[in-house]
């Protein structure tokens, strides 16, 4: 009898990337390698972090992402990247969006397991999300940030203002960074 878990983990490890960015984060892919490396846990979607620009909108769809940075950003292109954005004629927001990581895990106890690490790492939210085919993992950081940056064509907030929040944002990521190295070693 072929293992079920097994299956899926090779069928969805063995599939195309549906993000956006269509690849792994750079900062995630030894955390992910390592893993999937594991008989009894996959990884099904990860992010580092990022910080973004998007367009304010309820209803999520395609081309709502105007930049989207994984790695640290300076003040000079955010405000090239804002400048471009005006002319969109949108309602614009600023995000910081934490690591998150989903991990299929064969059984409750290597869901258990693997949870007791990340709480260790000190990733905050975590927790155990799914049981449908196996139990699904989520590792969440809790940092966020967002707000509106662009409104009536207009840049809402003072560059003293967002350099204030790009410097923040980029230690964010770094604490993610952190956190995902510090994963590493406790696996």
């Amino acid at each position: 009898m072929q293992d079920n878990f097994l299956k899926r983990k090779k069928d969805v490890l063995s599939k195309a990337d549906k993000s956006h960015k269509t690849n792994w984060d750079e900062k995630i892919t030894k955390l992910c390698n390592k893993i999937n490396s594991l008989d009894n846990y996959y990884t099904t979607s990860s992010c580092s972090g990022r910080i973004i620009l998007m367009i304010d909108q309820k209803k999520k769809g395609e081309d709502l992402f105007v930049s989207v940075y994984h790695d640290k950003v300076s003040f000079k292109k955010i405000k090239e990247d804002l400048d471009k954005a005006i002319k969109l004629k949108k309602k614009i927001k600023f995000k910081f969006e934490p690591c998150i990581l989903h991990i299929s895990c064969r059984s409750f106890e290597d869901a258990e397991k693997l949870y007791n690490k990340t709480k260790t790492a000190g990733w905050k939210k975590s927790g155990i999300i799914g049981m449908k085919n196996g139990f699904t993992l989520e590792i969440s950081g809790s940092e966020r940030l967002e707000f509106p940056i662009i409104q009536e064509e207009k840049i809402l907030v003072s560059d003293e203002f967002l350099k204030i929040v790009i410097e923040e944002a980029n230690k964010k990521l770094e604490r993610n960074w952190e956190r995902i190295q510090k994963m590493e070693r406790l696996i």
